[in-house]
């Protein structure tokens, strides 16, 4: 196979494992800022319409939940407005849409796993554009495919929870880290080689939304021991000796954040016909991976 894919974000955690990921079997046209800015409507359909790609993954995305409170018109444009553009030029094109969403769309009020057809209820700024783009696409093109996902890590980028740790971890002695927020962590490339498996079977039967995660359960405190204990195993130099688990109101921040957003994945396990694999497992694999890599520290 060899379809014609645009990638947008190609520069975040996700986009930079998908262009890994894809560059050997597909045509890629993978961009970012500055070569494609989603607060300019205009450029974006007209890019979209120039490439004229069989295939629309959407790795772009704003992320940074507390500003998002304050800059609600920007994480609003990139979260919502862009998302409806897309899924409105992919609609004319024929083409699939695979976007990327959050967990964030739930307000973390069960405990038990999120199906996908449970209710939304976003607490954020952050949670209610994304959202919002995930009912613009649904309202607009039935071909998509809406993946949520929770607790991203990767070896790209550098404000991610693994290397933010790393980094504290090499500071100070002692951290605090909130111990009341329950989720999933969830690696990068897990979620690109997902979107690669999908890729061959995409036909309108498949479309809808989908949760994908690594499997397992646990809390930041709990991710952020695992993270001191396994890169301590690989020789990474750390300075911490304690970690102290703290309440969310403890820690204040901008954004509400939800208190348990296990995300269900068998829907997306049929598909795939395997079971996401444990986040402890692919922490490992992911410190190994970058620690003997410098050129991506």
């Amino acid at each position: 196979m060899n379809e014609s894919i645009l990638l947008l974000g190609s520069n975040g955690q996700v986009g930079q494992e998908l262009q890994q990921i894809l560059a050997p079997k597909h045509k890629i046209i993978a961009l970012a800022r500055p070569e494609i800015d989603l607060t300019q409507p205009d450029s974006l359909r007209q890019i979209i319409r120039e490439i004229q790609p069989q295939i629309i993954i959407n790795a772009a995305a704003y992320t940074a939940v507390d500003k998002a409170e304050t800059e609600s018109e920007l994480a609003t444009i990139v979260n919502a407005t862009a998302p409806q553009i897309i899924a409105e030029e992919s609609q004319k094109l024929g083409s699939f849409l695979i976007h990327i969403s959050t967990d964030y769309v739930f307000d973390g009020q069960q405990s038990h796993p999120y199906q996908e057809s449970d209710t939304t209820n976003p607490l954020s700024i952050y949670g209610k554009t994304k959202l919002a783009g995930e009912i613009a696409i649904q309202q607009i093109h039935s071909q998509h495919i809406i993946l949520r996902t929770a607790w991203v890590y990767g070896t790209y980028g550098k404000n991610n929870f693994v290397k933010t740790m790393l980094r504290l971890g090499a500071e100070r002695l002692e951290m605090r880290v909130v111990a009341d927020q329950i989720g999933t962590p969830t690696w990068a490339q897990d979620i690109a080689d997902v979107i690669a498996q999908m890729i061959p079977q995409l036909r309108p039967e498949i479309a809808g939304t989908y949760h994908y995660t690594n499997s397992g359960v646990t809390s930041w405190y709990d991710f952020a021991v695992a993270i001191f204990e396994e890169s301590q195993q690989l020789g990474f130099p750390l300075t911490v000796q304690h970690v102290i688990p703290i309440t969310t109101t403890q820690y204040l921040t901008l954004a509400t954040r939800p208190a348990y957003t296990v995300l269900a994945c068998a829907k997306i396990s049929q598909v795939l016909g395997t079971y996401p694999p444990h986040w402890r497992q692919r922490l490992r694999l992911m410190l190994k991976d970058w620690l003997s890599n410098s050129s991506l520290k």
